[in-house]
Parts: structure tokens; sequence; C-alpha cells
């Protein structure tokens, strides 16, 4: 169990750091950890990032390729599975992921960049946005969060 703490750790500083590279961008707030009903028979998910009036939702994923340059296919799986989440929210909701920048030294490619080119029919109602260490907020797909 004890190995699962610093990855859970490293998850929220991210969500902390997505939710406050967000603000300066886009001059909204965000609060974490926020759940939400879904569905038909609504169940309660609960989301990384949301501003207070729920207009923009959003999930953050601090993930990077393997420590051997591969695809981290567990990763990429979860990732669909956030799509899928934030495809159950009402339309006029608009959603992102921010992923954190990893680069992937053999390609240069960065993950968000790769997992855009595999899978662009999963983002068309998602925007894809990726965060560097310093801060920076770079559209990969979609747009901005705005007021």
């Amino acid at each position: 169990m004890s190995n699962m703490q610093p990855n859970c750790g490293a998850g929220e500083a991210f969500h902390r750091r997505a939710a406050v590279a967000l603000a300066v961008a886009t001059g909204l707030s965000f609060e974490s950890e926020v759940a939400l009903s879904l569905g038909d028979s609504p169940k309660r998910h609960r989301f990384d990032l949301a501003t207070p009036d729920r207009r923009y939702v959003g999930e953050a994923k601090a993930y990077a390729w393997t420590a051997s340059g591969n695809v981290p296919a567990a990763k990429i799986s979860a990732l669909r599975e956030a799509v899928q989440f934030l495809e159950q929210l009402p339309k006029e909701v608009r959603r992102f992921i921010i992923m954190r920048r990893s680069v992937r030294t053999s390609t240069g490619e960065s993950l968000a960049d790769y997992f855009h080119r595999l899978n662009p029919q999963l983002l068309t109602s998602v925007s894809l946005l990726e965060l560097d260490d310093a801060g920076a907020v770079r559209i990969v797909c979609g747009s901005l969060p705005s007021q």
C-alpha cells in the first residue's frame, strides 16, 4: 500500500498545479475533487477540476512515458475512460483533460500529442491541454476554458 502513496501525492500535487495554471491562463477559478451525477440513473463521479458554476469540468493527469520510453498502456486506457466519463456530462458543459507534459526522448513526441494522434475521434467534444513544468498551458486540441 505504501508504494501507491507517492503516486497519489504526485497526482494531488499535479491537480493543484493544474488548477493554478488554468486560473492564470483563463481568469477562472477551479475547485478540486468535484462529485457530479452522471447518467440516466444518476451515479456520482468525482472529477479532478471544475469551475464553481460547473460550466467547465475536467480531469488532470500527471502521466508519463515509461522509464524505458514505452507507451504506458494502462495510462492510455485510463485516459480513454476519463473521456468517457466527461462525455456523460450535459452537452452545455465544456470538458477538458489537462496532462503533465512528458516527452518521449526517442521521438520528441509528448504523451498528450501521442494520445491525440491515436484517439482524435474520442476528443471531438473534449479539449486536451498540456501543462509543462514551468506552468505554461498548451492547447493540444480544442480550446482553453474562457470567461
